[in-house]
Formats: C-alpha cells, sequence, structure tokens
C-alpha cells in the first residue's frame, strides 16, 4: 500500500481583509504568480483576518 505524502502550503502573500477593495488586491496578485507559472490561489484565515495567497507545494 503506498500513502501520498502530505501537501504544505506555502503563503506567498497576506492582504488584510479589511481592505477597501476586499479580496481584490489578493485575486490581482495571485492572477500574476499563476500567469508565472506558479499555481497560486487566494485564500481566507479567519484567525488573521487576512486573505493568503498560497501555493501547494509537496512535501519530499
Amino acid at each position: 500500500m503506498t500513502t501520498a505524502l502530505p501537501a504544505q502550503r506555502t503563503v506567498l502573500e497576506r492582504f488584510p481583509a479589511g481592505h477597501p477593495r476586499g479580496s481584490w488586491p489578493a485575486d490581482e496578485y495571485a492572477a500574476a504568480q499563476r500567469a508565472q507559472g506558479t499555481d497560486a490561489r487566494v485564500v481566507m484565515d479567519l484567525t488573521s483576518d487576512q486573505f493568503l495567497v498560497v501555493t501547494d507545494t509537496t512535501a519530499h
């Protein structure tokens, strides 16, 4: 039986959730990262009240 290695998230950038434009700055940053070949996405961290731009990396 084989088991998959757990994925680890790397936070590329943080944006305050209280920004007047909401998640737009985080979405724009993630889109720019994707255009450069990094599989980036935006998630909400409720504990810190921030939008995080993250990428999944596999643990080795």
